[in-house]
This record gives C-alpha cells, structure tokens and sequence, in this order.
C-alpha cells in the first residue's frame, strides 16, 4: 500500500480491512522516525558497517517488532 496515498478512500478500505498487526505494520510505516531509522539500517547493512542479522534485530528491538517464525 503506497504510504503516500493513504488517505484515498482504496486505502481507506484496505486499511479497515486489516487485522490489528497489519495495520500495526501500516501506522509504523508512515512514522517518518521509523522510516529514517529503517533507511539508515539499510545504508549501515550496504556499507558493510554491521552484518544484516544483527542490524535488522536491531531495528526490530527498537520499534517492538516480532516476526513469525
């Protein structure tokens, strides 16, 4: 879902249409600090500053993320 269209009435009804962790996911997504942090991991993960697992359990500690397993 494009973040930046989020108040058309499509994502309206998407949004409504989620359950609580989907749309968890989708309020998290439009937090400009979460989404600095998260380009900045990637960058930092590019660069080869710190290796993948460790950045990405990183940023989910965090923002209170958990992943199915």
């Amino acid at each position: 879902m494009p973040t930046n269209f989020w108040k058309d009435p499509d994502s309206i009804k998407q949004l409504n249409d989620l359950n609580p962790s989907g749309f968890a996911l989708e309020f998290l997504r439009r937090n400009p600090k979460y989404r600095q942090d998260y380009r900045e991991t990637l960058r930092r993960i590019e660069r080869g500053a710190v290796d993948e697992a460790t950045a990405l359990s990183s940023l989910a500690r965090r923002w209170g993320l958990q992943f199915r397993s």
